[in-house]
Parts: C-alpha cells; sequence; structure tokens
C-alpha cells in the first residue's frame, strides 16, 4: 500500500538521516550500550543537523515547522539501524511542548536557542517514587519564599530520561494543596537549573531496555527556583499535563510502530541468511508464514500510527484517539518483535543481535506514557462505558 503521510521534503530528510546514523551511531553504538548512555557531545551533533530545532519558530534558531513527520521519520530510521538517540527524545517529545505552549516571550529567548544547539538538554520530572500514574498524588513541594522572589523546591522523582545529562529539567511540584473537590489542583511547572544548590541527581537506573537511556533518580533540597521560572500560571499544571499527553502517546505508538517494522526487517534479513538442516531458515513454510503475519500486522499498525500523525499535525488527534493508536501499536510491537526474536532462535537472544536489544527496549512502551491498562480505561470512558 502506498504510503501518503510523508512528501519530498520528509524522505530528503530521511536520506539524511540515515547517512548521519550510519556514520555517527552505529560504529559505536556498542560503546553506549556498554556505558549505559551515549555520550554527551553527540547531542551537540543532534544539535548541528538540526534535529532539535525543526518545530522551534525561526526568531530563536529553530526552522519553524509545525509538524511531528520530521520525528516520525527519524523514529522509523532510528528503528531500522537498531539503535536510539540516548534520552534527547524526551529533549524534543515531551519538553519542548511545554516550552512552546507555557514559556514567555522572555523564557523563550532564554531557553530556545540553546535548547536548538544541544547546549543545554532538557528533561521532564513527573513521576515520583510511590505514585506511579497517580500525578495527583505527587509530594514535591515549591513554596514561594517570604520576598516574593523565588520558590523553594522540595521533594524527589524517579524515572527521569534524561536525567543523568540534563541540563535544565521541566519540574512538577505542588505549590498548593489539592482541594476536597479535585485532587489535581495545586501543580504547577517549574524550569529548573540542574546546577541549582540542593539539586541532586541519584542513581542512574539499571533498566530491562534503552539502555542507552540515560535515566536518573532526582532529589531537590530547599532548591531555589526563580518565580522568573514558572512556567504557565500556578496551580493550573495539571491541565498542562493532560494537554500534552495526545502528542506525548503519539510518539510512543508510532516509535512502537517502527520498532515492529525493523524487528520484521531483522528477522527476514536473518533466515534468509542462517540455514539449517542444508537450506536457509527462509525456506521452511513456518518462517513464511510466521513472517506475512508479522507483515500483516505492522502494516495495520502502519496505518494506525500514520492516522494518528495526521490526526496531530491537524491540532485534532483527541486524548481517546492517542490512547487507541498507543494501545494497539505497543500491543502489536509486542506481538510482532517476541515473533521475530522466535525465528532467530538462540541467537535472538543474544544482545549483539539487534532483534535482541529491540525486544527488551520495545518492553516498556506498554508502561510508560500510561500502562495499556489507563489506555483501556481512556478508550472505555469515550465509549460511555
Amino acid at each position: 500500500m502506498r504510503r501518503t503521510v510523508f512528501n519530498e521534503d520528509h524522505e530528503a530528510f530521511r536520506e539524511t538521516i540515515r547517512a548521519f546514523i550510519e556514520a555517527e551511531a552505529v560504529p559505536v553504538y556498542d560503546e553506549w550500550f556498554a556505558a549505559g548512555q551515549a555520550p554527551r557531545d553527540f547531542y551537540y551533533k543532534l544539535g548541528e543537523l538540526g534535529i532539535f530545532g525543526i518545530s522551534v519558530p525561526e526568531e530563536f534558531g529553530g526552522a519553524g515547522m509545525d509538524t511531528h513527520k520530521f520525528e516520525a521519520v527519524l523514529y522509523e530510521e532510528t528503528a531500522r539501524a537498531g539503535v536510539q538517540f540516548g534520552g534527547s527524545g524526551v529533549h524534543v517529545l515531551l519538553a519542548l511542548p511545554y516550552l512552546r505552549m507555557l514559556a514567555t516571550d522572555e523564557q523563550k529567548k532564554r531557553f530556545l536557542p540553546k535548547f536548538v544547539s544541544g547546549e543545554e538538554m532538557w528533561a521532564i520530572a513527573m513521576t515520583e517514587p510511590g505514585t506511579g500514574s497517580d500525578l495527583a498524588g505527587m509530594k514535591t513541594t515549591a513554596k514561594l519564599s517570604a520576598d516574593g522572589t523565588h520558590y523553594v523546591l522540595n521533594g524527589a522523582k524517579t524515572f527521569i530520561t534524561g536525567g543523568v545529562h540534563a541540563d535544565k529539567v521541566i519540574v512538577c511540584a505542588r505549590t498548593d494543596a489539592p482541594s476536597a473537590e479535585d485532587r489535581r489542583h495545586g501543580i504547577s511547572l517549574f524550569a529548573v537549573d540542574t546546577k541549582s544548590e540542593g539539586y541532586s541527581v541519584g542513581r542512574k537506573l539499571d533498566k530491562l531496555g534503552l539502555k542507552t537511556s540515560d535515566t536518573a533518580e532526582l532529589a531537590f533540597v530547599d532548591v531555589k527556583v526563580p518565580v522568573e521560572d514558572l512556567l504557565g500560571e500556578e496551580n493550573k499544571g495539571f491541565s498542562y499535563l493532560g494537554h500534552n499527553l495526545a502528542s506525548e502517546r503519539w510518539g510512543i505508538a508510532f516509535g512502537a510502530y517502527a520498532q515492529a517494522k525493523a524487528a520484521v526487517r531483522f528477522a527476514k534479513q536473518y533466515v534468509q541468511e542462517r540455514t539449517v538442516f542444508g537450506k536457509p531458515v527462509a525456506h521452511f513454510q513456518n518462517t513464511k508464514f510466521e513472517l506475512a503475519a508479522c507483515q500483516a500486522e505492522v502494516d495495520a499498525a502502519e496505518a494506525v500510527a500514520d492516522r494518528a500523525t495526521e490526526a496531530l499535525d491537524a491540532g485534532e488527534l483527541t486524548p481517546a484517539e492517542a490512547a487507541s493508536a498507543k494501545l494497539f501499536c505497543t500491543e502489536v510491537a509486542h506481538r510482532v518483535i517476541d515473533r521475530c526474536l522466535q525465528l532467530h532462535g538462540g541467537y535472538g537472544y543474544m544482545n549483539e543481535y539487534p532483534i535482541a536489544r529491540l525486544y527488551a527496549d520495545n518492553r516498556v512502551n506498554r508502561i510508560y506514557g500510561g500502562t495499556s491498562e489507563i489506555m483501556k480505561s481512556i478508550i472505555a470512558k469515550d465509549m460511555g462505558l
């Protein structure tokens, strides 16, 4: 089936990204994997290439393109090569929408040029120990000082992707107690400098997958945050978080589809080269049927992912549609990658093969950005159930 989601500009970008990955990521990816993170200077290269500024207004050093399709190409090309760009995905997919939506002109002038260049990498800190998806239950506080010049931040966050390398972190904290009518009241967002006194990075977490993505615990002890670094209005943070969840879930959905597509590519290549009982594994009927079934699922996921991309760019992707896309594409990826690993036999369990890394990387897709169970609840509510 012919895709219509990408045009010539996107395909030219694809060629550039593919060449960049082959030159800058593939040769050293094993080193990143062993180290548990991509090197900090790699992000400067992404900045030079223009990856971080695609949707940043031109006046702040970006390209000013109001589309997610270049991000979609990036998902496909990194998955195809079996690599990841460390924690930089959070920088663009999660942090940037809040800066574009909430930052004042003065804040944008301060933040965005260094964001685009990679000089300052951003992360976002929502999840806390013991709260998980229950963001309304967060305990981290930000109290306004007596003289009104700054907030005093105290608390802890966990599972913060990009948290080791981050120079700035959007921290969600309570500026007021929840009301009896609304537990979500009282949350605000702050742009916090990681060099601030009292800010500390705890353990770099040892994850099952996403090994090149630095994920950390953060702690705040009397961290002073200037009032000028409040993002948006005080106490309205929860509504801001909900507003950007659709784009976050789109990213997870599209990334999962891209992983499933890559898994079929890896498996097809392997079974054509691997010989057993005197002939290639690809010659066995079971192999053909398994890969055919996987391809059919990938085709369906591609259609869902592309439709969600078009809706997101048009500003029409609803929370329920985003949840549906995430649920479907992540479940498809889970099934397809597992079957493609099986076709590799014992070698599929070895980390030197991209299918093994993909298997581990993919598992979190059904957890972060809202678990599959949360997605089902959102869809059911939208159905009137």
